[in-house]
């Protein structure tokens, strides 16, 4: 990710960000670039020879001022704002801070940010979470940390009309899924448009590259939709709600406990969107059904 507009930001960019023809001004992974995937040689059920792509895993170890945080296992793009992200959704940066630098080194896989403000997270630190996120996802202290000040939105909408636009533009885009696997995918959104669009080896990954796109950009989420390729589980939600955001949809499924929190906290929950199904399991209030009864198009 490059920022060269950014006065706090002393990165240098290893990966440079696609402009889709769709969206010209949509920005996401570029899955030509060699370091997120490279070939590898192996036999297929016929018993012939064949090259097929694979994406990377790389470890990038995340420091916080003077502070060893976390080392996080990615493909290695955009890791200024997959530690920006990171650090906003674990509370570790606050929405008034002050980024002063983001130092990046390429060699040694280390990416540090620097704020204005002095921190000190050593008793959150002791305090660890496995999430069921891919890669092993990471929290630290308390998972429901400040999420009853959240409100969301109550007057976001979304229409079935874009829903089934967005799926249907963000399944076929250019992407390291169609070309490797195994990986996933998270997109932010504006009514039928996809504005930001990241993958990883983990959901949670991408999604804390989402974060730092918005902390670092300015973005609000009270207006935007987020679309993953991932399961609708609880580090889901709890993400989804911190970043503002209030409509959440999946082309997978979900988990009970992520139904609860959206439903504690009035997120908009949309899963199984494929083709022109989708089912919501919570605030659909926020869900304008303006598309009449049609077979369905898409495919499984």
């Amino acid at each position: 990710m490059c920022l060269p507009s950014e006065p706090h930001s002393q990165f240098v960019c290893k990966t440079q960000p696609v402009m889709t023809d769709k969206n010209p001004k949509m920005i996401a992974p570029n899955p030509e670039d060699v370091r997120l995937s490279q070939p590898v040689t192996g036999i297929d059920q016929s018993g012939n020879t064949i090259t097929t792509n694979v994406v990377t895993e790389r470890p990038l170890t995340l420091f916080l001022n003077a502070r060893e945080i976390v080392t996080m296992m990615t493909i290695g793009d955009f890791p200024d704002l997959l530690a920006v992200g990171y650090l906003r959704n674990q509370h570790m940066l606050r929405d008034d801070d002050e980024i002063t630098s983001i130092d990046y080194d390429d060699d040694i896989d280390t990416v540090v940010v620097r704020t204005k403000r002095e921190t000190n997270y050593e008793d959150k630190l002791k305090k660890k979470v496995q999430t069921s996120g891919c890669a092993q996802g990471t929290v630290f202290g308390d998972l429901m940390e400040d999420l009853d000040t959240v409100t969301l939105n109550p007057d976001s909408r979304i229409k079935a009309s874009w829903l089934y636009e967005l799926t249907k533009q963000i399944n076929t885009m250019p992407s390291l899924y169609l070309k490797a696997g195994a990986i996933h995918g998270c997109v932010l959104c504006q009514k039928n448009k996809p504005l930001v669009y990241m993958e990883d080896v983990g959901r949670h990954n991408a999604v804390d590259k989402i974060a730092g796109h918005m902390f670092l950009k300015g973005i609000t989420g009270t207006d935007k939709i987020f679309y993953t390729t991932g399961r609708l589980t609880s580090e889901m939600v709890i993400k989804t709600i911190n970043m503002g955001l209030p409509i959440l949809a999946s082309r997978s499924g979900f988990t009970a406990w992520g139904v609860e929190l959206a439903q504690k906290y009035n997120l908009t929950l949309i899963g199984r969107a494929k083709g022109k199904r989708f089912v919501v399991l919570s605030g659909a209030e926020r869900v304008i059904f303006d598309v009449d009864d049609a077979p369905d198009s898409g495919t499984d």
